[in-house]
């Protein structure tokens, strides 16, 4: 192994530059040439590379976002762009890739590997939703970011006497929904997972402020359905005044909280290790405190499961 790229592909998470950094310096550290590749999969089937050194990685790792950009590419799944890419990649004479991304690109990982590409595959997207790993890269700056706007709406839901739904993102996995909810003292947590009553949210809401509790937070998983509707039906069925805030891409933004920065350098040493160790498909994750390893099939072959305790957690703490 004499030379790997790394890219970032997909939704980006804050975190991913401490992970593209730990990469281009693990490898640098190990004698290897280590390229960058811009905008994710679209940037390695156009041929965007660029050569990676020590300086063009520095002062990088409290920067949210990705500085080799990133993007959605739907050609990589199709036959002729997916040539292109194999392409490019035995143009630049690239052994090895590391790809950073949420569950569409360890796919894109995963078809490289296949094609005989020693392909590493880095979870980074602030979903959590990649079930052979505890935490994604950025899934724990994305939930402090959406606690400063419980915060933030929780002054005005007070001046209000009202009912605040914040909607957040994870289309198929609540776990924001979860964690920031339950640090946020939030009322009710909605999440895909998990069936719901709004007529038994209501019931809580209506107790609470009975007891003169002056104002309520729900925290909504964008996966749920449609959030204006549950809103009006909230309000319709209480009988108290509900507002809808959509947090939106400002949970994937900001600087990331230490255990994301320590975390995506762990991960990016690894996946240098590992490609110089001869491995080809491996998927790197966190269980605990250890740095692990799965075949990249096997690793989104496994489903991921709400954490159930910390679900019920929440609804014995919000009474």
């Amino acid at each position: 192994m004499k030379k790997i790229g790394v890219l970032t592909s997909g939704g980006d998470s804050p975190g991913m530059n401490a992970a593209v950094r730990a990469v281009v310096r693990a490898g640098i550290y190990n004698g290897l040439e280590v390229v960058g590749i811009k905008r994710g999969y679209a940037g390695l089937i156009n041929g965007e590379i660029q050569n990676m050194d020590l300086s063009s990685v520095a002062d990088i790792i409290h920067r949210g976002g990705t500085i080799l950009r990133s993007a959605r590419c739907l050609e990589m799944k199709e036959d002729e762009g997916f040539k292109k890419a194999l392409n490019v990649i035995d143009i630049f004479g690239i052994e090895g890739i590391v790809v950073i991304g949420g569950d569409g690109s360890m796919r894109g990982a995963e078809k490289l590997s296949k094609a005989g590409i020693a392909t590493m595959g880095l979870p980074g997207t602030i979903d959590n939703d990649l079930a052979y790993t505890d935490y994604t890269i950025g899934f724990k700056t994305a939930v402090n970011t959406v606690l400063g706007a419980i915060s933030n709406i929780r002054d005005t839901s007070a001046s209000h006497d009202r009912v605040s739904i914040i909607e957040v993102m994870g289309r198929h996995c609540g776990d924001i929904a979860l964690y920031s909810g339950i640090a946020g003292g939030a009322e009710s947590i909605i999440v895909p997972e998990v069936e719901f009553s709004v007529e038994e949210i209501c019931k809580r809401l209506i107790q609470s402020k009975n007891r003169g509790k002056r104002h309520s937070i729900i925290m909504l998983a964008e996966g749920i359905g449609n959030a204006y509707d549950i809103t009006k039906e909230i309000q319709e069925k209480s009988g108290l005044e509900a507002r809808l805030t959509t947090l939106g891409h400002l949970q994937r933004g900001g600087s990331p909280v230490a255990y994301d920065r320590i975390l995506a350098s762990r991960m990016g040493e690894r996946a240098v290790k590992l490609l110089m160790e001869g491995k080809k498909s491996r998927a790197i994750g966190i269980t605990g405190t250890d740095i692990r390893d799965h075949d990249i099939s096997e690793a989104l072959s496994m489903k991921k499961e709400i954490n159930m305790e910390l679900y019920e957690l929440a609804k014995v703490l919000s009474i």
